[in-house]
């Protein structure tokens, strides 16, 4: 089930915020994480039920180890319990990526069956993982089985993350914010679903047209011009830009709804001024998990600038591998890391800092130049890419037959393009509503402003894209 889907909007999150605040007058914290519990249960199975089982084992079974972790510690059964985590995931996520790889490298066919990836597999894995290290390392005690389930399987965060702690949710559960109905708490988390909503259905998924576009284009064995391949790397930018932001502001407004605060995983990276503080702004928490347990496992920066700098790159090529079973990530993966070497060396031996629109604009370049490999589906579309985004195609470099339709391109790209770099994003528009820096027209503005967003983007789930109005289809 998908956040923007009338299923999800017309059916379940109200059934499911009215029985949580039904509960809470008349039953305990137990009852209500049941519900939730079981809810969220239905949320993950919604499409795919043969794999609400794997869920539900991987669940039981990582809270047994931490239980007997937690009263015997020992790095075999912290081991044991890491190798279990990674071989359910290493399987179902990259077994036909490394069976593929070994063919290639061998010549000789390795056959599996196809293998359907489980919903969020990557997520509940990684948050079970450092469950694990910390109650090894003594920083969290295992608490009732009820409250581990909840706190892995809690739907919110469980599709697309954030990656959560069990010290960020777990104490949460005590506070009288939880499950209880708050207008301010309601209130925000409307807002931020709402703007998250309309950044998914009404941005999106209209930028979406423009980078398949390009790519359906280069599949078929067309040449784009110079101008187009930029264009259609930029539609792209902008797609993934607003899709997880938007999905970032739906999760953290859902728990905001609920009476938990999940952590903030997205916070206007385009306006980083570095690829360092590109990841402190994109995907967050993943950034914060590859820090706390694996680049400081690793060494992290205690051995000296080189092995800093190897360790960086091991990282963000286990990053981009993270995203999925393609060499193409794990390339998007390295250029990330190159770029953050190159960034620490640039802060180590020179202290002359760019202009700041200079630095923001070589930052975003750079990022759009590593999301060709990112969406291409293949080293070859990479590179008909790239040979025309720098000069090398022979197409004429202002042609336009693949986007015959140029200038009703141009101003969404530029509204796009304000939205990015001239907004204050979701989280900071709210947090000053909550903190009053908004004057009494300013918040009534704001607030009329998301339900009509809201109700746009209801309207187009609903359509279905019968109203093309709603959508700039390129």
């Amino acid at each position: 089930m998908l956040f923007s889907s009338l299923t999800f909007l017309a059916g379940f999150l109200p059934i499911v915020l009215a029985g949580t605040f039904l509960l809470r007058r008349f039953a305990g914290t137990g009852t209500i994480l049941l519900f939730l519990l079981v809810s969220s249960l239905v949320f993950y199975s919604w499409m795919f039920p043969a794999y609400l089982f794997l869920l539900i084992g991987s669940v039981l079974v990582n809270y047994l180890l931490a239980c007997k972790l937690s009263s015997h510690p020992g790095k075999p059964l912290l081991w044991l319990g890491i190798g279990l985590n990674l071989g359910l995931l290493g399987w179902f996520k990259y077994a036909l990526f490394f069976t593929e790889t070994l063919t290639v490298l061998t010549g000789h066919p390795f056959n599996l069956p196809d293998i359907l990836l489980p919903l969020a597999i990557s997520f509940f894995t990684f948050q079970q993982i450092a469950y694990l290290v910390d109650v090894f390392q003594g920083k969290t005690r295992p608490g009732n089985v009820l409250e581990y389930a909840f706190f892995i399987c809690f739907f919110p965060q469980l599709i697309a993350g954030p990656i959560v702690h069990h010290k960020q949710i777990i104490p949460q559960l005590q506070m009288p914010a939880f499950a209880r109905f708050h207008s301010q708490d309601l209130l925000a988390g409307t807002l931020l679903f709402a703007l998250g909503l309309a950044k998914k259905v009404l941005l999106a998924d209209s930028f979406r047209h423009g980078a398949d576009r390009l790519f359906d284009v280069d599949a078929l064995g067309l040449e784009p011009s110079f101008a187009e391949a930029w264009l259609g790397m930029v539609c792209y930018s902008f797609q993934i830009y607003f899709d997880f932001s938007g999905y970032s502001d739906m999760a953290v407004g859902l728990g905001r709804m609920f009476g938990i605060r999940l952590p903030i995983n997205f916070f206007s990276p385009y306006k980083a001024s570095s690829i360092i503080d590109f990841w402190r702004r994109w995907n967050i928490t993943l950034s914060q998990f590859l820090r706390d347990y694996l680049y400081i496992p690793l060494g992290g920066n205690r051995h000296g600038r080189v092995m800093r700098y190897v360790n960086l790159f091991i990282v963000m090529l286990l990053g981009g591998l993270w995203h999925g079973g393609s060499w193409t990530f794990v390339v998007w993966g390295g250029l990330h890391g190159l770029y953050l070497c190159v960034n620490h060396a640039w802060r180590n031996y020179t202290r002359l800092p760019l202009p700041h629109p200079v630095a923001v604009s070589v930052t975003f370049l750079a990022v759009l130049i590593a999301w060709v490999f990112f969406r291409a589906d293949s080293f070859s579309s990479a590179s008909d890419i790239l040979a025309v985004m720098t000069g090398f195609g022979t197409m004429p470099a202002i042609s336009f037959p693949v986007f015959r339709d140029f200038f009703w391109i141009v101003p969404y790209l530029l509204a796009g393009a304000a939205i990015v770099w001239l907004v204050p994003n979701s989280i900071e528009l709210v947090s000053r509503l909550e903190s009053n820096r908004m004057t009494w027209l300013q918040s009534r503005a704001f607030t009329i402003s998301a339900a009509i967003l809201a109700m746009l983007s209801v309207f187009s789930v609903y359509s279905k894209g019968t109203y093309e109005f709603l959508y700039f289809q390129f």
